[in-house]
C-alpha cells in the first residue's frame, strides 16, 4: 500500500459541507447571506482574518458586521457547518473598507501561507477554498468566449455570461510533484525560482498537460528537468495549493536511469542526495542542504522516503 500521511496536509481537510443542493437555490442563498447567524470570512487583498489570541482561529463576521464596515460585493458561498451558512468575500485594496478593516483591533490579517500553519487543519482547508475561489472570481469577470461581463451563479461555483450564455467554472490546475529515488539516494533540484535560497532543494514538479495521465506527467517532468527515466510510479497523497488554484499530486518513483542531464533553462541544479544527508536536513542538522518545510507536500514526500515509509 502507498504511504499515507498520518493526518491530511495543510490546506486540506476542509470540514464544510459544500452544499451542492442548497447552492442551486438563489433565494436560499440570498436569505442566508442576510441571516444574522451566517458567518462571513472577510479577506482584504485575500489576506486571512485571524482572532487575536494565543492560539489563533479564523475570525468570522456576521452579515451585519459586513454592512457596518461598508463592505460591498457578492459573497461566495463556502458551505455549511451544523446548518450555519459560511461565506467569503474579497475586499480590494482600493476599497475604503479595506483600510477600516486593517484598523480593527480585534482582528489581524495575515497572508494565507503564514496563516495556514497556525490554525487548525480544518480551518486551513477553508482558507484554501476561500482564497482560491475569491482569486478566481477577481480574475474572471469577463467571458472568455465573447468578452461580455459575467455574473456569479450557484453561490460562486460558476460565472454565467448573459451575452452568449457560456458558463465558466472555477479552475483547478493539477501539478505532478515527485520524489525520485535510487536505493539510498534521492533526486532533488532547484528551479530558477529558488536562486535566492541556494541551500534549498526540493522534489521535481510541473503542471500536467492535457490528455496526460499522472504517471505520464511524472515521467515527462523528470525527463525534461533532469534527463532521467523513471519506473514504478506510486501515488502518495495530494494537497490543495491555493496560489492561485493548484492541486499538488504527490508521487514517488524509482529511477530507471541515473545520469543527470539537467535542463539549464528550467533548473539551476539537480543532484542525487544520500539518505543520511536528507535526514540531517529534515532534522535541521545540515549546513549544506535545506528541504521544504511541512507546509508543503514536498516535505512529506521527502520525509516518507527518508524514513522508509514507502
Amino acid at each position: 500500500m502507498p504511504y499515507m500521511p498520518y493526518k491530511p496536509h495543510i490546506f486540506a481537510d476542509n470540514p464544510l459541507d459544500r452544499g451542492d443542493r442548497e447552492r442551486r437555490d438563489s433565494q436560499w442563498l440570498a436569505d442566508r447571506a442576510a441571516d444574522p447567524d451566517s458567518k462571513v470570512l472577510v479577506m482584504p487583498e485575500l489576506d486571512v482574518p485571524l482572532s487575536d489570541e494565543r492560539k489563533p482561529t479564523l475570525s468570522w463576521m456576521s452579515p451585519r458586521d459586513v454592512r457596518w464596515f461598508g463592505i460591498e460585493g457578492e459573497p461566495v458561498f463556502l458551505g455549511l457547518s451544523d446548518g450555519v451558512a459560511h461565506f467569503a468575500i474579497h475586499v480590494p485594496a482600493s476599497s475604503g473598507a479595506a483600510a477600516r478593516l486593517r484598523n480593527e483591533a480585534s482582528i489581524r490579517f495575515v497572508d494565507a501561507r503564514s496563516a495556514a500553519p497556525i490554525v487548525s487543519g480544518g480551518e486551513s482547508g477553508i482558507i484554501a477554498q476561500a482564497r482560491a475561489q475569491l482569486d478566481w472570481h477577481a480574475r474572471h469577470g469577463f467571458c472568455s468566449v465573447c468578452g461580455e461581463r459575467t455574473k456569479m451563479g450557484r453561490g460562486g461555483h460558476v460565472r454565467q455570461c448573459a451575452g452568449c450564455r457560456a458558463e465558466h467554472f472555477p479552475r483547478t490546475d493539477p501539478v505532478a510533484i515527485m520524489l525520485v529515488h535510487d536505493g539510498d539516494r534521492c533526486l532533488l533540484g532547484q528551479s530558477r525560482g529558488r536562486l535566492s535560497r541556494m541551500r534549498m532543494y526540493s522534489a521535481l514538479a510541473g503542471f500536467m498537460d492535457q490528455g496526460e495521465s499522472i504517471e505520464e506527467a511524472v515521467a515527462r517532468e523528470v525527463r525534461e528537468e533532469a534527463g532521467i527515466e523513471v519506473k514504478n510510479v506510486r501515488y502518495h497523497s495530494s494537497q490543495p495549493w491555493p496560489f492561485p488554484s493548484s492541486l499538488m499530486i504527490g508521487c514517488h518513483a524509482e529511477a530507471a536511469t541515473t545520469e543527470i542531464r539537467m535542463d539549464a533553462e528550467e533548473m539551476t541544479d539537480v543532484r542525487w542526495f544520500e539518505r543520511d544527508a536528507v535526514i540531517a536536513a529534515l532534522e535541521g542538522r545540515s549546513r549544506d542542504l535545506a528541504v521544504p518545510q511541512p507546509l508543503a507536500i514536498a516535505h512529506h514526500l521527502v520525509r516518507a522516503w527518508a524514513y522508509g515509509e514507502i
